[in-house]
This record gives structure tokens, sequence and C-alpha cells, in this order.
């Protein structure tokens, strides 16, 4: 049985595969800032993606997707504004999750979710 931080790097090594696979240029990974990480920071289009990568085997919790909080994305909204400034990038940029559940026979399903969230959006 693969520890979760095995689990976790098997899934971001997934996602870096599919995102490459369709046009997106990795910048950075496990880019962190203060108590932040951002897994993927990607470039396509002239846009910046800031990218978590949620995997589980199970969804008895809930989707993986729906691990990313309101703290999580207020997190990555702080790393995200650093990034954006240290790269002075001047174009337009979006946080997506891509969601990774394994099932028990060694499979998995892959869901990449564009501009899942906008941080800030919906707080009280």
């Amino acid at each position: 049985m693969a520890t979760h931080n095995e689990l976790g790097r098997r899934g971001e090594e997934l996602a870096k595969a599919y995102l490459e696979n369709n046009g997106y240029e990795i910048l950075d990974e496990n880019w962190t800032h203060g108590k932040a990480e951002v897994d993927l920071i990607a470039y396509k289009d002239r846009t910046l993606i800031f990218i978590e990568v949620k995997t589980r085997t199970g969804t008895g919790f809930g989707e993986p997707e729906d691990f990313v909080n309101a703290r999580k994305q207020k997190l990555m909204a702080q790393a995200a504004d650093e990034y954006i400034y240290i790269m002075n990038h001047q174009h337009d940029a979006r946080f997506d999750i891509v969601a990774i559940l394994f099932r028990a026979d060694g499979s998995h399903r892959l869901n990449h979710i564009e501009d899942a969230f906008w941080p800030g959006m919906g707080e009280i």
C-alpha cells in the first residue's frame, strides 16, 4: 500500500504528464511562499495557471476536488500573487484543479477542472 506522500507524488507525476501532453508548459513544481504551496505552475496561451493536484483512493468522503477548501484557495492566491509579482506577469492567471482517483485495480481517473475557483469568491 502506498503511503500518503507516495500517492500524492504519483498523482502529481500523472497530472504533470497529462498537462504537458495537452500543451501546457510546466514552469514550477511544489512552489512555496510562506505557508502556501502550489503543486504545479503552468503556462499556456499567455496565461499563468496555478494548479492544485488532489489524489485519493476512494470517494467515501467526497471527490478529490472537494478537498480544495477556502483556506487552501486563500493560500494559493497569496502564493500566486507573489509569483505573478516576481515574474512580472502582465496577462491572465487562473486556478485549476487536477483531481485523480486511483481505483483498486491500479487504474485511475483524471479530472482536469479549468478555472476551478477564484479565491475570495463566496467567502463570508
